[in-house]
């Protein structure tokens, strides 16, 4: 059988004219010049072939280091501050920043890693990892002058949060030449994870848990009386958790008798904020600490996030972060999580829904 390479008409035949992609190819590299007069001006330089990027790396890489500081939208920071802030958040364009006279910057973040749920332990290495570096993160949004007061829930994982934003924003501050201040971490009660009701009183989520287990136990070992009916629901939610579903969604949308409804949480969350930004008053009006970092737990963060955005956006990750912005008048936010931006009507902390006569 006669191959192909062995037809006549298999031979390769030079088009007269090079194609169009090919002839622009030419032109831009002078190949298809004519033969130049000896009046004919020089030639100009043979392009360089380095691809863009590089020489333009290149160039970056060859420039004098910049000394001193850069000035945008009238502020002033570090070159270095400049490269390393560059990022993808969604911002207002800057006619529009100043009708939103925003006067006070929320940041609601998840512990890092912990040990365990069972009990109230404290974070891994990675956990305590995890923290400093979001707090070294959140250094370069702040300005020179800001005032950052940092708040947690009062419990092992979150404070220890705490503490590692607070050694992560110095350490930030201190790289990027911002003159900013922080305090220390305080542990306050709205930021508390969500509550389960026992007959010893309004517990979080981890000690009714301890209850639980010690409670079970001993009625499994006795094998007499019926359970008790908060037993039976916690149970039930912790089982929801054993099983590889996800318990907080469960709390989300199954009416539960004896937990924290997922709207006290985020009212629980507001008035924690309104009375941090009425501490922080000035005679002048002004708040005295225009940033708030809050060391809290996923539960409540989730409860809040649904409650914006209006969908259950998922669990936060160790360290997420809830962005809020809150407006002049503290009537109204811009809440931002998992690139999603929403302006929210901020309940009052003194407005409660009167559910029974």
């Amino acid at each position: 059988m006669t191959g192909v390479e062995d037809r006549p008409d298999a031979r390769r035949v030079d088009r007269y004219e090079a194609p169009d992609y090919l002839s622009r190819y030419r032109s831009r590299r002078g190949e298809n010049r004519a033969p130049e007069a000896t009046t004919a001006p020089a030639a100009p330089p043979e392009p360089d072939d380095t691809p863009l990027y590089l020489r333009r790396f290149r160039e970056r890489g060859s420039a004098p280091v910049e000394t001193g500081t850069v000035s945008y939208e009238g502020k002033t920071f570090t070159p270095a501050l400049a490269e390393a802030s560059r990022g993808k958040e969604i911002a207002a364009p800057v006619e529009r920043r100043g009708s939103e006279k925003i006067v006070c910057e929320i940041s609601i973040i998840r512990h890092g890693i912990t040990q365990g749920y069972s009990t109230d332990a404290g974070l891994t290495p990675m956990g305590g990892w995890q923290a400093h570096r979001r707090g070294h993160e959140l250094a370069r949004r702040f300005d020179h002058g800001d005032r950052v007061r940092l708040v947690c829930a009062d419990t092992n994982r979150a404070r220890q949060t705490a503490d590692q934003l607070y050694n992560g924003v110095t350490d930030g501050l201190a790289m990027w030449g911002i003159d900013a201040e922080i305090t220390e971490k305080e542990p306050i009660p709205e930021l508390r994870n969500f509550g389960v009701w026992t007959p010893d009183g309004l517990r979080d989520v981890t000690s009714a848990f301890r209850q639980y287990q010690a409670t079970n136990e001993t009625l499994e070992r006795l094998a007499v009386g019926d359970r008790p009916r908060w037993l039976v629901e916690i149970d039930r939610f912790y089982r929801t958790q054993l099983g590889g579903a996800d318990p907080i969604q469960e709390w989300l949308t199954i009416p539960m008798m004896y937990f924290e409804p997922p709207a006290m949480c985020v009212r629980r969350f507001w008035r924690g904020f309104h009375r941090l930004m009425t501490e922080d008053e000035q005679p002048d009006g002004t708040l005295r600490h225009g940033r708030i970092l809050a060391a809290t737990h996923s539960g409540p963060m989730r409860a809040f996030a649904t409650w914006a955005h209006g969908y259950d956006p998922g669990e936060p990750l160790n360290t997420e972060e809830i962005r809020i912005k809150m407006r002049e008048g503290g009537r109204s936010a811009f809440v931002s999580y998992r690139n999603r931006v929403t302006e929210v009507n901020v309940p009052p902390p003194d407005e409660f829904p009167q559910w029974e006569a």
